[in-house]
C-alpha cells in the first residue's frame, strides 16, 4: 500500500490575493469557508499548480501574481507523496520579458527538468463551478479533464502530451513559414515525433476509459451511472491495429495533410482533437442534454470512480479539489459525496460560503475561515 497522498503544509507568496500565507493540515478533508472573493478558489488554484499544467483556471503565469506586488510568485508544499514525503515548489521566475518568463519547478530543493516531473509525486482531480456544464463546452475542456484523470494513473502522460504539442507547434511554424511543402526532411522528423507521442497518448486514454468505464457504469448512492467513451480518430485506429502500425498510418496521414494544414495554419488531424463522451445510463441520455444538476452529478460520479480505481490500482487516491461543491447538489447528493470522500480516505479540499453546508462532516474534517487573503483555523 502506497502512502496516502496528502498536503501537509502549503505556502503561498505573492499569489493572487495572498501576500504571504501558510496553511498546515493533516490527512483529513479540508473545508474552506468565507465570503465570495475572499480567496478560497485562489487557494485551490495554488494547490493545482503542484501538478503539471496551467492550474484549475488555466491562467497566464503573470496573471497569477498579486496585484500591486512583485511580478514573481511562488507556491510551495510539503506532501506525503506517491513516493514518500516530498517538498514541491513552483512559481514564476524571470518575468522581465515574454521570452524570459517561465514556470520553475523544484523537487526536494533541486531544480526539475520540467513540470511533468510533478506527476511522479502527486495526482489531483478538481471540480469547479465552471465545469458544471463541461459536457456543453468545447471538446478541449473535456479532453483536458480526461488527461488529468489519465495522469493520475500514468505518470508519463503529461510529458507525452508535452512532446506531442511541442512537435505540433513546430510543424505548424514550419508549414506557415515555408509554404505548403515545408522543409521535407525536418517535417518528416517532426511528424514521426508527433506520431509516436500521439499514439502513446491515445493508447493511455483508451486504456483508462476502458477500465474506468466499468466503475462508472455502476451507480454510487445518489450519483447516477455514467457510460463514458473516448472519441477520436487515432483512438479508433487503435481498436483493431497494433500501435506501431497506427504510428505509421498517423505519420503518413500527417505528411499527406501538409498542404491542408499549411493553409489552415494548424494541424487538422491528431489526438489534440479527441473528445470524451458521456451518457446518463438510467435515462439513456447524452450528458449534454441533461440538466445542470444531472451533469454535475455525472461529473462527480466520474471523479469518484477515478479516485476509487486509482486507490485500487495504485494504492492511493488522488487529492481532490472541490470548489463550491455544494452548488447544484441537493442535500442527499451532498451527503453522499461526503460519505464517499470519507470512505475513500482521500484528502479533499472543499470550499463554500457557509460553514453549515459541511456540518455533516463533523470532526472528520478540518475547517478554516478564509477572509481577505488570510486563512485561519476554525474551532
Amino acid at each position: 500500500m502506497r502512502p496516502r497522498l496528502a498536503v501537509r503544509r502549503l505556502t503561498m507568496t505573492n499569489f493572487r490575493n495572498y501576500d504571504s500565507a501558510l496553511v498546515s493540515v493533516d490527512h483529513r478533508p479540508v473545508v474552506l469557508t468565507g465570503a465570495n472573493g475572499a480567496g478560497k478558489t485562489n487557494l485551490l488554484e495554488a494547490l493545482s499548480f503542484l501538478v503539471p499544467g496551467r492550474g484549475l483556471r488555466r491562467a497566464a503565469l503573470d496573471a497569477v501574481a498579486r496585484r500591486g506586488g512583485p511580478e514573481t510568485w511562488s507556491v510551495a508544499a510539503a506532501l506525503d507523496g506517491a513516493e514518500g514525503p516530498v517538498a514541491l515548489g513552483t512559481g514564476l521566475v524571470a518575468p522581465a520579458d515574454e521570452a524570459g518568463r517561465r514556470r520553475a519547478v523544484r523537487i526536494d530543493g533541486a531544480d526539475a527538468a520540467s513540470q511533468a516531473e510533478l506527476a511522479r509525486h502527486v495526482a489531483m482531480s478538481w471540480l469547479t463551478p465552471e465545469m458544471d456544464r463541461l459536457f456543453d463546452a468545447g471538446a478541449s475542456e473535456r479532453r483536458r479533464f480526461l488527461d488529468r484523470l489519465v495522469s493520475g494513473f500514468d505518470r508519463d502522460h503529461a510529458a507525452r502530451i508535452g512532446r506531442y504539442e511541442r512537435a505540433m507547434r513546430e510543424r505548424n511554424r514550419l508549414l506557415k513559414g515555408a509554404g505548403p511543402r515545408g522543409d521535407g526532411s525536418w517535417l518528416d522528423a517532426i511528424e514521426t515525433a508527433m506520431a509516436e507521442a500521439g499514439v502513446a497518448v491515445a493508447a493511455a486514454r483508451r486504456s483508462l476509459v476502458g477500465r474506468l468505464g466499468a466503475y462508472c457504469r455502476e451507480p454510487a448512492g445518489a450519483f447516477p451511472a455514467a457510460a463514458i467513451a473516448v472519441e477520436g480518430t487515432v483512438e479508433g485506429m487503435l481498436e483493431g491495429a497494433p500501435a506501431l502500425a497506427v504510428e505509421d498510418a498517423l505519420r503518413e496521414r500527417l505528411a499527406g495533410l501538409r498542404g491542408v494544414d499549411g493553409e489552415a495554419g494548424r494541424a487538422t488531424f491528431g489526438v489534440h482533437r479527441s473528445d470524451l463522451a458521456c451518457t446518463h445510463v438510467a435515462r439513456n441520455c447524452p450528458a449534454a442534454l441533461c440538466s445542470t444538476g444531472e451533469q454535475k452529478a455525472l461529473l462527480v460520479r466520474i471523479v469518484l470512480a477515478a479516485a476509487s480505481l486509482q486507490a485500487a490500482e495504485r494504492g492511493s487516491a488522488p487529492i481532490l479539489l472541490l470548489d463550491e461543491i455544494a452548488a447544484h447538489l441537493d442535500r442527499e447528493r451532498r451527503s453522499a459525496l461526503f460519505d464517499a470522500v470519507l470512505a475513500l480516505g482521500v484528502q479533499a479540499w472543499m470550499t463554500g460560503t457557509e460553514p453549515e453546508t459541511f456540518a455533516a462532516l463533523g470532526e472528520r474534517a478540518q475547517r478554516f475561515a478564509v477572509a481577505d487573503g488570510a486563512v485561519a483555523p476554525l474551532a
